[in-house]
């Protein structure tokens, strides 16, 4: 028996600042979390949805030191990227904040000397790499070696990005410091670790038992690792990027991101609600939902609960919906290859219509089992569905509702026999929602709202109002008062799955209020109330849209063939004295601009130490102008003049690309006086 919630507290996996959001992470976490929570709000529960980004760890240290930034330059790049993403898209967070923020320092900080003090956690001296060039010890990202199964001389030592398998940096062969270039040597290194294999009859007894109604996924993952037997878990290490350990002694380390990372839903819910954050946490009248990916099940299922079963006054997560993975056009999406549908590029390419992605993730939704989205695909379903079905009835019984009636809801007159029959089915719809809804089957749900505009549309197709305004103008207005009725109870469907257009509808209809209870009546709408002029809630995508995505991605992966099989060679040697001729300086970007219909360029006012210059430069694609002013950079600054759109650029200004593609522009690692001469 289901126990029933006073609230629910709904938390989101949270995205790695080291690059922006896809549509991976959209159809795995976002789009589903978002939906539960518009449901639940409709409903008028007390719900909160708590956000952010993860901002620890090495990969983002690796980053920053690859652009000669600090790690905080590049979290708050990317932090910002996916804020706006999000909010452009309508993700409807209560908080989206960060892990770099005081407030989870001092929590997260907090919570483990909790633990400490209580004794949870166990101390152990290990052997790890160490760069005494540097004077630092190697997180494993650090080393890199050839890999011991086939041979790739870049492996990293967690893993072999060629072949995928798992690392240890002491499998590596002739391993190297990624800091220095020089060979490590180990080294006696202290941490503290989380003994998991303690709480493991717990956690049996917690998910194998009480927690069957989880999916077959969810259970087989967390089954799977339990048969195993769990072992203690390092929850700090030596790096100067992240939350301090705050014990005695502990200099140069850092909480682990894994153990940091979980701890920031609670001080994101801490921001947003200073004096009742508790309640959401500590009180067993709280409904706690984790989404997540896949590959964030044993963290938030095994780990986390186990972090806060030992702290001791937490509650529990009561469910954790993991959806499986979303492959792109087939292949597996992939950051470092460049393989995805990057946010904040669809919503720039497809302005407007952040509902069509929302529809299709969701009709697509990797639920229980990988699934593929293709742009084929994404255009079918907008023109058969949401053009053609829902868009079409509710245009249709706006148009002649305007066209008989002014646009003021006609009277409902005599039902006829096929008119109770219609009714009949459309107002087991919300029972049937519900039932998916509250069980986390959202791709279910969505097909239960769009079968209500499809009995819609054949309703309106047999009883052909149109036809019959030419003798019984009375039945006429009983037919659109029910195809209003259909078209509000739409509005209210749509509401947790396509909230733009929803909204949109609302305005249309004149509907002042939005309630879930409602969805299902067939008196929404009051006789004669006037409705707005008929506008379209879709439009059509053409083929010369999507054909320019497909090229996108054809292109991105013939540049990843091209680097997979071969190095680019080295071009001919040219004499010392022709290198000479090149005039290489920094300047400092003072200004930044997109150049008008050209996709790629970007126009720069240059501090150059002799008056200024402007250059125009291909990296539109890889940077957004506010991202580079202020920055310094490399140009060559005796380049013939050349129009590019019209603009004079005096000069080009010099990038390396990296394995994935992207155009890193060249900075100096320190600060240089606009004008010098790189030598």
């Amino acid at each position: 028996m289901e126990k029933n919630f006073k609230r629910t507290l709904v938390t989101t996996a949270l995205p790695y600042a080291n690059g922006p959001v896809h549509i991976g992470h959209l159809a795995g976490v976002y789009v589903p979390a978002d939906i539960y929570t518009r449901y639940l709000r409709l409903k008028g529960e007390d719900v909160v949805m708590i956000g952010g980004s993860d901002e620890h760890g090495v990969p983002i240290t690796l980053k920053a030191k690859a652009e000669g930034i600090t790690p905080q330059d590049v979290v708050d790049r990317y932090h910002n990227i996916i804020k706006k993403s999000f909010e452009d898209f309508g993700i409807s967070f209560d908080i989206y904040s960060r892990t770099s923020s005081e407030i989870h320092s001092k929590t997260a900080s907090d919570f483990f000397r909790k633990l400490y003090d209580k004794g949870e956690f166990i101390e152990k001296t290990t052997l790890q790499y160490y760069d005494e060039e540097a004077k630092q010890f190697l997180a494993d990202r650090y080393i890199t070696g050839t890999c011991p199964h086939c041979k790739n001389e870049r492996a990293y030592g967690d893993q072999c990005e060629a072949c995928g398998t798992s690392l240890n940096a002491t499998d590596l062969i002739n391993p190297k410091s990624a800091i220095s270039g020089s060979e490590p040597v180990l080294k006696e290194t202290r941490h503290w670790y989380l003994p998991l294999d303690k709480w493991e009859p717990f956690l049996r007894q917690w998910i194998l038992e009480e927690h069957k109604e989880w999916r077959p996924n969810v259970y087989g993952q967390c089954k799977s690792w339990l048969d195993m037997g769990l072992q203690p878990r390092a929850v700090s290490r030596d790096l100067d990027w992240g939350v301090p350990v705050p014990v005695e002694g502990a200099e140069g380390k850092v909480l682990y991101v894994w153990f940091d990372a979980p701890i920031g839903y609670i001080s994101n819910t801490k921001e947003l609600l200073p004096d009742t954050w508790e309640l959401y946490w500590k009180d067993k009248d709280t409904k706690l939902v984790h989404f997540i990916g896949k590959d964030n099940i044993v963290f938030h299922c095994i780990v986390f609960p186990a972090m806060l079963k030992a702290e001791g006054s937490y509650i529990l997560p009561e469910n954790v919906p993991s959806n499986e993975f979303l492959n792109l056009e087939g292949d597996k999406i992939s950051t470092s290859r460049n393989w995805a549908v990057w946010l904040h590029e669809y919503l720039a390419d497809f302005p407007g219509k952040q509902d069509v992605l929302r529809y299709v993730l969701t009709a697509n939704a990797p639920e229980t089992k990988d699934n593929d989205f293709t742009w084929k695909d994404f255009q079918a379903r907008n023109n058969n569905e949401l053009v053609a079905i829902l868009g079409n009835f509710i245009n249709r019984a706006l148009v002649l509702t305007h066209k008989y009636f002014e646009g003021k809801v006609p009277a409902c007159r005599e039902l006829t026999e096929y008119d109770e029959e219609t009714l009949k089915e459309f107002t087991g719809v919300k029972a049937e929602m519900e039932n998916y809804l509250e069980h986390y089957r959202f791709r279910d749900a969505l097909k239960e709202a769009m079968n209500l505009a499809r009995i819609g549309n054949k309703y309106l197709a047999d009883t052909e109002p149109w036809k019959l305004a030419k003798t019984d103008m009375a039945r006429v207005g009983t037919i659109l008062n029910l195809s209003l009725q259909i078209s509000a109870n739409l509005a209210i469907a749509f509401e947790p799955f396509l909230p733009f257009s929803a909204a949109k509808l609302r305005s249309l209809l004149g509907m002042n209020h939005c309630n879930w209870n409602i969805l299902g009546s067939t008196d929404i709408l009051p006789v004669g109330l006037q409705l707005k002029e008929p506008e379209l809630l879709f439009e059509k995508i053409e083929d010369s849209a999507v054909e320019a995505q497909i090229q996108k991605l054809q292109e991105t992966k013939k540049a990843n063939e091209i680097k997979n099989h071969q190095t680019t060679p080295v071009k001919e040697n040219v004499e010392f004295d022709d290198f000479l001729k090149l005039d290489i300086r920094v300047g400092k970007v003072l200004e930044c601009q997109k150049v008008p219909k050209a996709d790629k360029l970007l126009q720069f006012k240059i501090d150059d130490g002799l008056g200024g210059r402007t250059i125009v430069s291909g990296i539109a694609k890889h940077y957004t102008p506010e991202e580079l002013i202020g920055k310094e950079v490399c140009f060559v600054a005796n380049l013939a003049p050349r129009k590019l759109k019209g603009i004079e650029s005096q000069g080009m200004i010099l990038s390396a690309e990296d394995a994935g593609g992207k155009l890193i522009v060249i900075q100096p690692a320190a600060d240089v006086t606009p004008g010098s001469e790189v030598k």
